[in-house]
């Protein structure tokens, strides 16, 4: 078996287009969505993903600003740069790219950003709501694996899906989204992690394997059933002599043994990376037509 390729960069599009229509339409109402991103020093990843979100905003018509501070920013300025933007109408969605700086307390600063404008997902009364299954703004990445399940024809309705990780990033709201009754939930949801022993008991009993561990190809063929859906979530950099830069990006998971046995997996780069910025722009058009009551998801 060789698995199909779930192609995320593709799905991505198709989320942007849908936004770019919702775009046109509240412009007939004379609102412009807007985001507003603060981003902190100089860190090269940051950098980029900051440049390629700004790009996805411009190419659906939506409104977006990079606001720069320097690194040595103080937490009383940051927190005051951040309610200077809760307070402003013109953005509708307000984003601090993490990670910040040492000496700044990340967790006071996404609790700064007001829950309706917090288009990351990451507030704590967001993600509460999230786990209570009633309207809030959902976490990126997460939501983003489940709209690359539903779209690529793997609903998790019924299925047994193992999610390897317990981030509050990404594996715990990815599966309390899992667990939900609605669509893009109603599966029975088993959560490993570091603490688990032999967690290949687990991995191979999944009909939908979701890899978030941070360690390149921790996910070995030997781990997956014959016939599984394989989600990395992983980006990590490895030395690679043969590249320009001197390392390439791999996922979670041993991709090449892997699609010797999945039905479907996702690759890295290409996979799960678009989706997380396509779903970013949701939540900002979301915010912008009224909220997450708004529009049905």
């Amino acid at each position: 078996m060789t698995a199909k390729i779930i192609d995320g960069t593709a799905i991505a599009q198709q989320v942007r287009d849908e936004v770019a229509e919702r775009v046109r339409t509240l412009a007939t109402r004379g609102v412009e969505p807007g985001l507003a991103v603060v981003l902190v020093g100089e860190n090269p990843a940051s950098v980029s993903y900051v440049r390629g979100k700004t790009r996805d905003a411009a190419a659906v018509g939506m409104r977006s600003e990079t606001i720069r501070v320097p690194a040595d920013v103080s937490q009383e300025e940051l927190l005051r740069l951040v309610n200077e933007l809760n307070e402003n109408p013109g953005w509708h969605g307000v984003l601090v790219q993490l990670p910040l700086p040492d000496h700044i307390d990340e967790r006071s600063i996404t609790e700064a950003v007001m829950p309706e404008k917090d288009v990351d997902g990451l507030h704590p009364v967001n993600v509460g709501r999230l786990f209570r299954g009633e309207p809030g703004f959902l976490s990126c990445t997460p939501h983003g694996v489940i709209q690359m399940l539903l779209r690529s024809g793997h609903d998790p309705a019924g299925k047994h899906a193992v999610v390897c990780g317990r981030s509050n990033l990404v594996g715990k709201p990815l599966a309390g989204l899992l667990m939900q009754k609605r669509r893009g939930g109603n599966a029975t949801v088993t959560v490993c992690h570091t603490g688990t022993p032999d967690i290949a008991t687990y991995t191979r009993q999944a009909d939908i394997l979701i890899a978030v561990m941070g360690r390149p190809g921790t996910i070995a063929a030997d781990m997956v059933r014959e016939g599984a859906v394989v989600i990395d979530v992983g980006v990590n950099a490895i030395p690679d002599a043969t590249k320009k830069s001197g390392q390439r990006l791999v996922g979670d998971v041993d991709f090449d043994s892997v699609a010797q046995k999945a039905a479907a997996i996702t690759p890295v780069p290409g996979g799960v990376g678009p989706m997380t910025r396509a779903m970013l722009l949701w939540n900002t058009v979301l915010a912008a037509s009224g909220g997450p009551e708004s529009l049905d998801r």
